[in-house]
């Protein structure tokens, strides 16, 4: 996911993804502790989607305390 299009997203759309990668992320976790994990790469993927998500988040909240 870009940050463009995160960006994009409403506060509560924002939180409905963030909640949806933190699931795959959970699941990933298990299958990597039992050893089915094929695609190791989407750890780090999911890792930095949220991370992008929480800054946008961040960064909406500080501007809305600002317009304050």
């Amino acid at each position: 996911m870009k940050a463009e299009d995160i960006r994009a997203l409403s506060a509560d759309q924002l939180t409905d993804e963030l909640l949806k990668l933190k699931k795959e992320q959970f699941n990933l976790r298990f299958q990597k502790a039992t050893g089915q994990l094929e695609n190791t790469a989407r750890n780090r993927q999911i890792r930095r989607d949220i991370a992008r998500i929480r800054t946008v988040q961040n960064s909406k909240s500080g501007d809305a305390a600002k317009a304050k």
